[in-house]
């Protein structure tokens, strides 16, 4: 089962829909709705932050979440998700310089993970006014995306199942955004129970 934190976004149940046609079950939860402890005896089989309109610091229960979480659960961020998971691990999110909201831009990937068998560059849809700084990131958390300006469309860390991607996978304008996400489901399918707890110390902010 796939939970899904909800940042009360109009697109979290597009996700959802996306993930309902590979064939997962979902369970969806608001951001202020559930505890981690609740989230421990649901047991999920893959932990999904959703997008929405606010920043890391006002998402709920989600970035308590990813750092209760990362090494036990398999963990995939969109947009407020992805910058979630950034900050957790000690990125810093900034205010971008363009404004891109139901734009689309070219990304160029490493062709790895959640990018296998994608072509590069693919179009994208973007809906977000901050961004990762890149100067920031952690050595624990490696770009997998970016756009030909250097912005980081996606990342993920090198050794705990946990990836991000800045875009919207969902929207009809993304090419490749289910496909994308079966690749997310997949690689992690025998993740659920790895122990990585040490690892944890890579970063950090992370404790």
């Amino acid at each position: 089962m796939i939970l899904m934190i909800d940042n009360y976004d109009s697109f979290t149940y597009n996700l959802v829909q996306y993930l309902g046609e590979l064939g997962e079950e979902l369970q969806v939860v608001r951001n202020d709705r559930i505890t981690c402890e609740e989230i421990a005896e649901l047991s999920p089989s893959y932990l999904m932050i959703s997008p929405g309109p606010c920043t890391p610091n006002e998402a709920g229960i989600s970035l308590e979440a990813i750092k209760r979480f990362a090494g036990s659960i398999p963990i995939f961020g969109v947009c407020l998700g992805h910058q979630s998971i950034a900050q957790v691990f000690g990125g810093r999110v900034i205010r971008a310089e363009r404004l891109m909201h139901g734009k689309t831009s070219d990304v160029y990937h490493n062709g790895e993970g959640i990018f296998a068998g994608l072509p590069s560059p693919f179009k994208a849809t973007r809906y977000h006014s901050l961004i990762v700084e890149r100067e920031t990131l952690p050595n624990c958390l490696e770009v997998t995306a970016e756009t030909a300006e250097g912005e980081i469309m996606a990342l993920r860390h090198r050794r705990l199942p946990v990836e991000g991607v800045q875009f919207h996978p969902e929207s009809i304008m993304t090419e490749h955004g289910k496909q994308l996400l079966r690749n997310f489901l997949t690689r992690y399918a025998s993740s659920r129970d790895i122990e990585n707890k040490k690892e944890r110390t890579d970063c950090e902010s992370f404790s």
